[in-house]
């Protein structure tokens, strides 16, 4: 994505609130979003993805932060000098400092007084998409007999997902499961079995996470209950619950477009997905992803009939 600058502000005045306008000018050049690679000082630890985007809420300049896991949340406060960006979580005592120069960002993650990661971003790409003007047959991605074509995002994790009588089970909390293809653009369709109290998830292209989840009614709001985009989208229509029974979702996602028919109902209709979700398995929003169902909260999940159309060249 471009950054905005002020002719671009001004030009759209007619769109945009005057407070708003000028809250967004505390923040340029920064406004806009960012894909992240965070890596920690410590030995042997490894890079992961974040997301912030610096805009507007409430008429007010404010910067939105999806860290590695969990929710993404608003920073208590943040300050711009220049070509310096400072934030301040808000959660804890981590900040981020950042340098903008030549349209990328870098910086460092500290602790307190502590330095505890270098940071590096670039602005999200739009991928607006059009439409193709046909799609693939479906294709079947899980076979029904093993784990041909899946395999664990950590090898190193505990694996509990198994095939039993042509469904993937996950017996109990572990690994999570991804497929060894890539996809881009796509049409997927997926029968899930959640049980009372499960939590799972589906995550399109390793990066975005449609909530799979039967815990308490009390427990999730609609950003964070079934059939959400993680605290990124939440599902406008409100279905019954149904714990240890069969469901589907049709979901088709073009760049980062995304309609989600649950049990033959639309819930989100052609909504843009404003960034990467928590668990993300990378930043590189622009590139092909895998699929990949979450493990690692409670076991009990079931999933079977997995198929996934692409645009015909």
């Amino acid at each position: 994505m471009k950054p905005f600058s002020l002719v671009c502000l001004l030009a759209t005045a007619a769109l945009i609130p005057a407070v708003a306008q000028n809250a967004t000018r505390k923040a340029d050049p920064f406004t806009g979003r960012w894909d992240f690679v965070v890596t920690p000082n410590a030995a042997n630890a490894k890079a992961y993805p974040a997301w912030m985007n610096v805009g507007v809420k409430d008429g007010a300049a404010a910067v939105r932060i999806q860290p590695r896991g969990g929710s993404a949340f608003y920073a208590k406060q943040f300050k711009v000098e220049g070509m310096h960006l400072n934030v301040q979580w808000g959660i804890d005592d981590t900040t981020w400092d950042l340098d903008l120069k030549g349209g990328k960002l870098t910086g460092v993650e500290k602790r307190g007084a502590n330095v505890f990661a270098d940071l590096a971003a670039v602005r999200a790409p739009l991928l607006k998409r059009n439409p193709p003007k046909t799609w693939t047959a479906a294709e079947p991605i899980f076979n029904g007999k093993d784990l041909t074509g899946w395999e664990p995002t950590n090898p190193a994790a505990a694996n509990h997902w198994m095939v039993k009588d042509s469904e993937l089970v996950n017996e109990s909390k572990g690994a999570n499961l991804k497929t060894t293809r890539k996809f881009d653009n796509f049409k997927l369709h997926i029968e899930f079995n959640c049980p009372e109290d499960g939590n799972s998830g589906i995550y399109l292209r390793g990066r975005y996470e449609i909530q799979v989840e039967y815990e308490k009614v009390d427990v999730n709001d609609k950003f964070h209950s079934i059939g959400s985009v993680y605290s990124m989208l939440a599902p406008a229509v409100e279905l019954p619950r149904t714990p240890g029974k069969w469901e589907s979702f049709d979901i088709t996602l073009l760049g980062r477009w995304l309609t989600v028919v649950r049990n033959g109902v639309k819930t989100i209709d052609n909504q843009e997905i404003a960034g990467s979700t928590g668990g993300a398995l990378d930043s590189n929003e622009g590139e092909p992803g895998p699929f990949y169902l979450q493990g690692d909260h409670t076991g009990g999940m079931k999933y079977r009939n997995i198929t996934v159309q692409v645009p015909k060249p």
